[in-house]
Protein backbone atom coordinates (compact mmCIF):
# COMPACT_ATOMS: atom_id res chain seq x y z
CA UNK A 1 0.00 0.00 0.00
CA UNK A 2 1.03 3.27 -0.65
CA UNK A 3 0.69 5.97 2.14
CA UNK A 4 -0.29 9.26 1.30
CA UNK A 5 3.19 10.78 2.31
CA UNK A 6 4.72 8.45 -0.36
CA UNK A 7 2.30 10.11 -3.14
CA UNK A 8 3.55 13.61 -1.88
CA UNK A 9 7.02 12.68 -2.61
CA UNK A 10 6.41 11.07 -5.93
CA UNK A 11 4.51 14.14 -6.86
CA UNK A 12 7.15 16.29 -5.93
CA UNK A 13 9.47 14.58 -7.55
CA UNK A 14 7.99 14.83 -10.54
CA UNK A 15 7.38 18.36 -10.35
CA UNK A 16 11.13 18.85 -9.64
CA UNK A 17 12.26 17.01 -12.82
CA UNK A 18 9.30 18.16 -15.10
CA UNK A 19 10.34 21.54 -14.31
CA UNK A 20 14.03 21.01 -16.00
CA UNK A 21 13.47 22.41 -19.14
CA UNK A 22 16.53 22.46 -21.21
CA UNK A 23 16.14 25.62 -23.49
CA UNK A 24 15.62 27.73 -20.76
CA UNK A 25 18.92 26.67 -18.93
CA UNK A 26 20.38 27.73 -21.84
CA UNK A 27 18.90 30.71 -22.03
CA UNK A 28 19.40 31.59 -18.47
CA UNK A 29 22.71 30.94 -18.77
CA UNK A 30 24.06 32.36 -21.98
CA UNK A 31 24.50 35.82 -20.79
CA UNK A 32 25.99 34.87 -17.33
CA UNK A 33 29.09 36.85 -16.54
CA UNK A 34 32.48 35.23 -17.46
CA UNK A 35 31.20 33.24 -19.93
CA UNK A 36 33.50 33.11 -23.50
CA UNK A 37 31.86 34.60 -25.97
CA UNK A 38 31.69 32.52 -29.31
CA UNK A 39 34.89 32.81 -31.23
CA UNK A 40 34.44 34.75 -34.41
CA UNK A 41 36.34 32.89 -37.40
CA UNK A 42 37.61 34.56 -40.06
CA UNK A 43 35.81 34.03 -43.22
CA UNK A 44 37.92 31.48 -45.74
CA UNK A 45 37.76 30.48 -49.50
CA UNK A 46 35.19 27.45 -49.53
CA UNK A 47 37.92 25.17 -51.64
CA UNK A 48 40.14 25.95 -48.38
CA UNK A 49 41.54 22.89 -46.60
CA UNK A 50 40.39 23.13 -42.39
CA UNK A 51 42.37 21.59 -39.49
CA UNK A 52 41.31 21.95 -36.35
CA UNK A 53 44.36 19.70 -34.89
CA UNK A 54 47.06 22.22 -36.83
CA UNK A 55 50.27 21.04 -34.99
CA UNK A 56 48.82 18.88 -33.11
CA UNK A 57 51.80 15.66 -32.90
CA UNK A 58 49.42 12.86 -32.92
CA UNK A 59 47.18 14.19 -35.65
CA UNK A 60 47.07 14.39 -39.35
CA UNK A 61 49.03 17.15 -40.92
CA UNK A 62 47.89 19.15 -43.82
CA UNK A 63 51.77 19.47 -44.72
CA UNK A 64 52.43 15.41 -45.06
CA UNK A 65 49.99 12.71 -47.08
CA UNK A 66 47.71 10.81 -45.86
CA UNK A 67 50.04 7.58 -46.77
CA UNK A 68 53.00 9.29 -44.35
CA UNK A 69 50.45 10.54 -41.91
CA UNK A 70 50.12 6.38 -41.16
CA UNK A 71 53.42 5.36 -41.70
CA UNK A 72 54.34 7.68 -38.45
CA UNK A 73 51.86 6.80 -36.46
CA UNK A 74 50.92 3.32 -37.13
CA UNK A 75 48.54 2.26 -34.01
CA UNK A 76 49.81 -1.58 -33.98
CA UNK A 77 52.99 -0.02 -32.91
CA UNK A 78 52.81 3.36 -31.27
CA UNK A 79 52.86 3.42 -27.19
CA UNK A 80 49.76 5.30 -26.22
CA UNK A 81 51.22 8.32 -23.73
CA UNK A 82 50.65 11.75 -22.40
CA UNK A 83 52.26 13.33 -25.27
CA UNK A 84 49.96 10.71 -27.48
CA UNK A 85 46.59 9.82 -25.85
CA UNK A 86 44.85 8.86 -29.70
CA UNK A 87 45.91 9.17 -33.24
CA UNK A 88 43.68 11.43 -34.83
CA UNK A 89 43.04 12.62 -38.46
CA UNK A 90 39.90 15.81 -39.42
CA UNK A 91 38.08 15.79 -42.22
CA UNK A 92 39.91 19.24 -43.92
CA UNK A 93 36.38 20.30 -45.75
CA UNK A 94 34.64 20.87 -42.74
CA UNK A 95 36.25 23.85 -40.74
CA UNK A 96 35.42 23.10 -36.56
CA UNK A 97 36.97 25.29 -34.05
CA UNK A 98 41.04 24.79 -33.48
CA UNK A 99 41.75 22.56 -30.66
CA UNK A 100 43.79 25.11 -28.57
CA UNK A 101 40.67 27.01 -28.01
CA UNK A 102 37.94 24.33 -27.73
CA UNK A 103 35.91 24.76 -24.27
CA UNK A 104 36.02 21.24 -24.19
CA UNK A 105 39.70 21.05 -23.59
CA UNK A 106 38.71 22.21 -19.44
CA UNK A 107 37.02 18.08 -19.92
CA UNK A 108 39.98 15.98 -17.85
CA UNK A 109 40.25 12.81 -19.92
CA UNK A 110 38.06 14.12 -22.72
CA UNK A 111 40.21 16.72 -24.31
CA UNK A 112 39.94 14.66 -28.45
CA UNK A 113 36.24 14.18 -29.07
CA UNK A 114 34.80 15.25 -31.87
CA UNK A 115 35.88 18.48 -33.18
CA UNK A 116 34.11 21.58 -31.61
CA UNK A 117 31.30 23.33 -33.40
CA UNK A 118 31.85 27.33 -33.29
CA UNK A 119 29.24 28.88 -30.82
CA UNK A 120 29.21 25.60 -29.00
CA UNK A 121 28.24 26.77 -24.89
CA UNK A 122 30.05 23.89 -23.67
CA UNK A 123 30.43 24.79 -19.78
CA UNK A 124 26.55 25.67 -20.12
CA UNK A 125 26.23 21.88 -21.12
CA UNK A 126 28.19 20.15 -18.46
CA UNK A 127 26.41 22.17 -15.95
CA UNK A 128 22.93 21.67 -16.73
CA UNK A 129 23.65 17.83 -17.75
CA UNK A 130 25.31 17.27 -13.99
CA UNK A 131 22.25 18.82 -12.55
CA UNK A 132 19.77 16.69 -14.35
CA UNK A 133 21.64 13.81 -13.73
CA UNK A 134 21.51 14.62 -9.98
CA UNK A 135 17.74 15.24 -10.30
CA UNK A 136 17.48 11.32 -11.79
CA UNK A 137 19.52 10.21 -9.03
CA UNK A 138 17.45 11.48 -6.55
CA UNK A 139 14.40 9.80 -8.37
CA UNK A 140 15.60 6.55 -8.57
CA UNK A 141 16.57 6.55 -5.09
CA UNK A 142 13.55 7.78 -3.80
CA UNK A 143 11.38 5.89 -5.55
CA UNK A 144 12.66 2.66 -5.01
CA UNK A 145 11.31 3.58 -1.32
CA UNK A 146 7.48 3.95 -1.73
CA UNK A 147 6.38 0.51 -1.20
CA UNK A 148 5.15 -0.15 -4.78
CA UNK A 149 5.83 -3.53 -6.43
CA UNK A 150 9.24 -3.45 -8.10
CA UNK A 151 6.97 -4.25 -11.65
CA UNK A 152 5.74 -0.83 -11.31
CA UNK A 153 8.67 1.06 -9.44
CA UNK A 154 11.18 -0.42 -12.49
CA UNK A 155 8.51 1.54 -14.61
CA UNK A 156 8.58 4.33 -12.96
CA UNK A 157 12.36 4.58 -12.94
CA UNK A 158 12.44 3.70 -16.87
CA UNK A 159 9.93 6.09 -17.66
CA UNK A 160 12.39 8.85 -16.09
CA UNK A 161 15.81 7.86 -17.36
CA UNK A 162 13.87 8.04 -20.82
CA UNK A 163 13.06 11.57 -19.93
CA UNK A 164 16.03 12.79 -18.70
CA UNK A 165 17.85 11.09 -21.64
CA UNK A 166 15.86 13.39 -23.65
CA UNK A 167 16.15 16.10 -22.08
CA UNK A 168 19.95 15.95 -21.83
CA UNK A 169 20.54 15.49 -25.41
CA UNK A 170 18.07 18.29 -26.33
CA UNK A 171 20.31 20.61 -23.86
CA UNK A 172 22.99 19.73 -26.04
CA UNK A 173 21.48 20.21 -29.21
CA UNK A 174 20.48 23.59 -28.63
CA UNK A 175 24.34 24.90 -26.69
CA UNK A 176 25.86 22.99 -29.74
CA UNK A 177 27.23 20.13 -28.71
CA UNK A 178 25.96 17.84 -31.48
CA UNK A 179 28.66 15.94 -32.05
CA UNK A 180 28.89 12.00 -31.61
CA UNK A 181 30.35 8.87 -32.85
CA UNK A 182 30.26 5.30 -34.29
CA UNK A 183 32.34 3.11 -32.30
CA UNK A 184 34.49 0.01 -33.67
CA UNK A 185 36.29 -2.30 -31.77
CA UNK A 186 38.96 -3.93 -34.16
CA UNK A 187 41.60 -6.97 -33.65
CA UNK A 188 44.96 -5.46 -32.29
CA UNK A 189 46.00 -7.52 -35.82
CA UNK A 190 43.72 -5.86 -37.80
CA UNK A 191 44.16 -2.11 -36.81
CA UNK A 192 46.51 -0.81 -39.10
CA UNK A 193 44.65 -2.07 -41.66
CA UNK A 194 41.70 -0.77 -40.17
CA UNK A 195 42.47 2.68 -39.47
CA UNK A 196 44.10 2.96 -42.56
CA UNK A 197 40.54 2.53 -44.21
CA UNK A 198 39.19 4.86 -41.59
CA UNK A 199 41.83 7.77 -42.02
CA UNK A 200 41.54 7.49 -45.87
CA UNK A 201 37.61 7.90 -45.85
CA UNK A 202 37.78 10.62 -43.27
CA UNK A 203 40.32 12.70 -45.47
CA UNK A 204 38.54 11.89 -48.83
CA UNK A 205 35.45 12.98 -47.18
CA UNK A 206 33.53 10.44 -47.24
CA UNK A 207 32.66 9.62 -43.60
CA UNK A 208 32.33 12.32 -40.73
CA UNK A 209 34.21 15.40 -39.26
CA UNK A 210 36.72 13.26 -37.92
CA UNK A 211 38.06 9.85 -36.61
CA UNK A 212 40.63 8.77 -34.20
CA UNK A 213 42.24 5.64 -32.81
CA UNK A 214 43.55 4.27 -29.82
CA UNK A 215 47.42 3.69 -29.58
CA UNK A 216 49.31 0.68 -27.77
CA UNK A 217 48.36 0.87 -24.13
CA UNK A 218 51.42 0.28 -21.83
CA UNK A 219 50.43 -2.98 -20.64
CA UNK A 220 49.27 -4.14 -24.24
CA UNK A 221 47.08 -6.72 -24.60
CA UNK A 222 46.75 -8.80 -27.85
CA UNK A 223 43.44 -10.48 -26.70
CA UNK A 224 41.74 -6.84 -26.41
CA UNK A 225 40.21 -5.03 -28.95
CA UNK A 226 41.29 -1.07 -30.05
CA UNK A 227 38.97 1.38 -30.02
CA UNK A 228 38.02 3.53 -33.60
CA UNK A 229 35.58 6.62 -33.67
CA UNK A 230 34.22 8.23 -36.37
CA UNK A 231 32.78 10.66 -35.09
CA UNK A 232 29.47 12.89 -36.75
CA UNK A 233 28.34 16.67 -36.87
CA UNK A 234 24.89 16.13 -35.44
CA UNK A 235 23.41 13.06 -32.84
CA UNK A 236 20.17 14.13 -34.17
CA UNK A 237 21.05 14.55 -37.61
CA UNK A 238 19.89 10.76 -38.65
CA UNK A 239 20.65 10.92 -42.65
CA UNK A 240 23.92 11.83 -42.26
CA UNK A 241 24.31 8.94 -39.04
CA UNK A 242 23.26 6.52 -41.55
CA UNK A 243 24.92 7.86 -44.68
CA UNK A 244 28.51 7.23 -42.61
CA UNK A 245 27.63 3.90 -41.22
CA UNK A 246 26.33 3.14 -45.03
CA UNK A 247 29.68 3.74 -45.83
CA UNK A 248 31.24 1.82 -42.87
CA UNK A 249 29.61 -1.30 -44.35
CA UNK A 250 30.54 -0.53 -47.80
CA UNK A 251 33.96 -0.32 -46.89
CA UNK A 252 33.52 -3.98 -45.12
CA UNK A 253 34.18 -2.21 -40.90
CA UNK A 254 30.95 -3.13 -39.53
CA UNK A 255 27.47 -5.34 -40.89
CA UNK A 256 23.89 -5.35 -39.19
CA UNK A 257 24.49 -8.86 -37.59
CA UNK A 258 27.54 -10.27 -36.42
CA UNK A 259 29.69 -7.29 -36.36
CA UNK A 260 26.93 -4.27 -34.91
CA UNK A 261 28.51 -1.05 -33.55
CA UNK A 262 26.99 1.39 -31.79
CA UNK A 263 26.66 5.53 -31.64
CA UNK A 264 27.33 7.66 -28.61
CA UNK A 265 26.74 11.01 -28.63
CA UNK A 266 29.81 13.25 -26.68
CA UNK A 267 27.39 15.09 -24.25
CA UNK A 268 27.64 11.16 -22.98
CA UNK A 269 30.84 10.75 -22.70
CA UNK A 270 31.34 14.44 -21.23
CA UNK A 271 28.91 13.65 -18.46
CA UNK A 272 30.34 10.37 -17.69
CA UNK A 273 27.22 8.26 -18.89
CA UNK A 274 29.53 4.74 -19.86
CA UNK A 275 28.61 1.46 -19.96
CA UNK A 276 27.47 0.48 -16.25
CA UNK A 277 26.49 3.78 -15.18
CA UNK A 278 25.41 4.98 -11.73
CA UNK A 279 21.76 6.14 -13.50
CA UNK A 280 20.98 2.70 -15.15
CA UNK A 281 21.08 5.43 -18.85
CA UNK A 282 22.19 3.33 -21.86
CA UNK A 283 25.58 4.50 -23.25
CA UNK A 284 24.61 4.69 -26.67
CA UNK A 285 21.47 5.65 -29.12
CA UNK A 286 22.03 4.39 -32.17
CA UNK A 287 22.85 0.84 -33.52
CA UNK A 288 23.79 -0.16 -36.87
CA UNK A 289 20.91 -2.28 -37.53
CA UNK A 290 19.10 -0.10 -37.23
CA UNK A 291 17.00 1.93 -40.63
CA UNK A 292 18.40 5.28 -41.07
CA UNK A 293 16.48 7.24 -43.30
CA UNK A 294 18.44 8.53 -46.89
CA UNK A 295 18.43 12.14 -48.07
CA UNK A 296 15.51 11.14 -50.83
CA UNK A 297 13.23 9.92 -47.77
CA UNK A 298 13.21 13.28 -45.83
CA UNK A 299 13.03 15.42 -49.35
CA UNK A 300 10.24 13.16 -50.41
CA UNK A 301 8.32 14.29 -46.51
CA UNK A 302 8.69 18.10 -47.41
Amino acid sequence: MVHSRDTDTVEYLNQRVESFDPDEWVMQHQHQPGWPQPRILPTRAAAELHNPYAGVPYAWQLSETVDEFLARLPPATTDQTLETPWIFICNPYIPRVPKSESLNQTSKGNEDEGPEQEGSRFDVVIEGGMERLELLGTFLRGVSSFGKPPSATEREKNKERAQATRDILQLAHVAKVRAGKWMLFCDVLEVNEVWDIVAKATASNELGIAAKVAPRAEQDDRRKERLICVYTQDFLDKVDIGRVVKRLKQLGLTDSKTRRIYYKPDVFTYLGIAGGNPWGLKASIYNSAEEFPSSQDVAMTL
